[in-house]
């Protein structure tokens, strides 16, 4: 397949931001045929959780960028004994695993709800840039299953087993996040030198030994999480920044700088950091044929999807990609999350797949290892929206026009029928006695019915598109709120 452009700029792959590192400039498509099936599959399922996990959630802050020496006001230090002395607070951080003990953990009851709202695999992060493993590996200390921290007498205790194996007892697929850098590692941050930004605080031309050791440390926990954790569907690695880089890319990034930075203080670096990303990628299929790697922000063939992130694009992309999104709160957990509405969230989802991509909706656990109660009332009802409307959410692609005005479209892939789905209106009058499909007409014999109810629907092609009537009867017992499905059995 033909190799397909971007609209985003390439220097923002390199960019401080972190908001913005997962931007890249285009898409390698695969050539592992098992890979390609296994995309296919992945792009069927449209509706996935993320979840943000780990020792930061006792303070409530962002997830391991305050101990990070960027200047953003996102990353603020704000907890500890004395935030304004960087080595202090980085030690008090790092001391939260000796407080860790969400007792509360219960990952049954997620993965239900998870289930229930219609999801159909999960992400979860195994190791968050500060390093903490939430797994047993037996490369570090510096994690949950750790002697040190409380939660290890539980018999639960190894989170990332215990989540895998929840999720998949309900039939989601499981996705395993990683971060490729490692803030607690010394082979990362050695500790003879100071940490500059998020990027290693050494050369590794100058210190090729020590950063040797970095890439079997990153390969081996990788490993790790391939061989003893069951069936792993998708490796979701993040820190895109942790890349091998080209001298041009390299003197790419320090001209944006010098054009953009009046005073020439960069608040990160771009530096050449090859952890043999091809190598990681064959040994993970070794244990796992198939595997779904999602290298985020990196060009090439191990970014088998593209990860558009808290936002979503303003039209179809051509492309395997999926919009990850906060349902509530921050990435991580905060007090008295505020969520999403149901409409907010429906009309989301189906905003994405109507541009052919899916949803990674986020929900962060609190120190007691629970959800806050809003993601359940949240999810139970975008469920019983999807119970109705399932067969133009799943397996189903993109369709020109794709959305217009408030009516969003998609096709399943195999009958080729056409949904139009009525998104109401903020006013929240209803579904109308009729409206026009702009861009499609219904084929001469069609036969066009509203989701979740009996019987068929009158319609007409006009120069816009068909237009659909709906009795009034209909529209005062209507299947479900917020959006409204009509299925278009054939189109022109």
């Amino acid at each position: 397949m033909k190799k397909l452009i971007l609209f985003i700029p390439v220097f923002l792959a390199f960019m401080a931001n972190a908001q913005l590192e997962h931007e890249i400039t285009d898409y390698v498509w695969q050539t592992d045929e098992a890979v390609l099936e296994k995309l296919e599959d992945w792009q069927d399922l449209k509706f996935g959780l993320l979840m943000h996990w780990g020792s930061y959630s006792q303070w409530g802050i962002v997830e391991s960028w305050s101990i990070c020496p960027e200047d953003y006001g996102w990353c603020e230090r704000k907890k500890g004994s004395n935030p304004e002395d960087y080595f202090t607070y980085k030690k008090e951080y790092e001391n939260l695993k000796l407080s860790f003990n969400p007792t509360g953990f219960n990952p049954d009851r997620w993965a239900k709800a998870a289930a229930g709202a219609g999801m159909k695999y999960v992400v979860f992060t195994t190791k968050h840039h500060d390093g903490f493993c939430m797994f047993d590996s037996k490369y570090t200390d510096y994690k949950v299953t750790s002697t040190e921290c409380p939660f290890s007498a539980n018999p639960k205790a190894n989170i990332t087993k215990e989540v895998f194996d929840a999720f998949r007892e309900e039939g989601l697929w499981a996705g395993a996040y990683f971060s490729k850098p490692d803030w607690n590692s010394p082979y990362y941050w050695d500790p003879k030198f100071p940490p500059f930004d998020r990027n290693v605080n050494y050369d590794p031309a100058l210190y090729p030994e020590q950063w040797e050791k970095f890439v079997e440390f990153t390969q081996n926990q990788i490993m790790e999480l391939m061989s003893d954790y069951g069936k792993i569907d998708i490796l979701w690695l993040d820190g895109g920044w942790v890349s091998k880089k080209s001298p041009e890319q390299v003197e790419a990034y320090y001209k944006h700088v010098a054009e953009n930075e009046k005073s020439g203080f960069p608040k990160s670096r771009a530096v050449n950091q090859d952890i043999r990303m091809d190598e990681i990628a064959a040994k993970a299929r070794e244990k796992q044929p198939g595997l779904i790697v999602v290298d985020r922000a990196v060009k090439g063939p191990n970014q088998n999807y593209l990860t558009p992130e808290n936002k979503v694009p303003e039209t179809q992309l051509p492309y395997p990609w999926e919009s990850c999104i906060i349902a509530g709160g921050g990435w991580s957990w905060v007090p008295d999350a505020k969520f999403m509405t149901p409409k907010q969230a429906i009309h989301m989802l189906i905003d994405i797949v109507a541009k052919g991509g899916n949803l990674l909706y986020n929900i962060a656990p609190g120190p007691d290892g629970k959800w806050p109660e809003g993601a359940y009332a949240l999810l139970e009802e975008m469920g019983e929206w999807i119970d109705v409307n399932s067969e133009a959410i799943y397996a189903t692609r993109a369709i020109a026009p794709y959305k217009t005005d408030n009516i969003c479209l998609s096709q399943q892939k195999d009958t080729k029928a056409v949904y139009a789905i009525y998104l109401e209106q903020e006013d929240g009058s209803g579904l109308p006695a009729s409206f026009t499909v702009k861009g499609v007409k219904a084929a001469e014999n069609a036969k066009l019915s509203l989701l979740g109810a009996k019987g068929n629907l009158k319609w007409q092609n006009t120069g816009e598109g068909v237009k659909v009537f709906v009795p009034a009867g209909l529209r005062k017992n209507l299947p479900c709120q917020l959006a409204w499905a009509v299925k278009i059995s054939a189109v022109e």
